[in-house]
């Protein structure tokens, strides 16, 4: 029984810092997702930026997926103006995910 109770804490440990990772990686890229829409498409720089690189993170935890974040992302984008398609969205926060775990991977 020993190496039973053994054998499933370690799964259980492994387990949890799977989820660890990648809630991390998450929210990283959710970081990385906002600095990019916030510098490169709302005309926002330093605080401003991270401020709303912030945001975006905290707009992830509202509903499970990406659309709650999206649906922000979209809003604050066409109160500006700016039209950004659903294709570039999508590509640019997959590339933000491979930049986040290459980064947590790092840590």
């Amino acid at each position: 029984m020993t190496t039973f109770n053994e054998r499933e804490r370690e799964e259980e440990a492994k387990f949890r810092h799977q989820q660890e990772l990648a809630f991390k990686i998450r929210n990283r890229r959710n970081k990385l997702f906002g600095l990019w829409i916030a510098e490169q498409h709302l005309g926002l720089k330093g605080e401003e930026a991270l401020a709303y690189a912030k945001d975006v993170v905290l707009a992830d935890f509202e509903g499970p997926g990406d659309d709650d974040m999206l649906r922000k992302v979209k809003q604050d984008l066409a109160q500006k103006g700016v039209e950004l398609s659903d294709h570039l969205l999508q590509k640019h926060l997959a590339e933000c995910e491979e930049q986040a775990r290459e980064q947590v991977m790092k840590e």
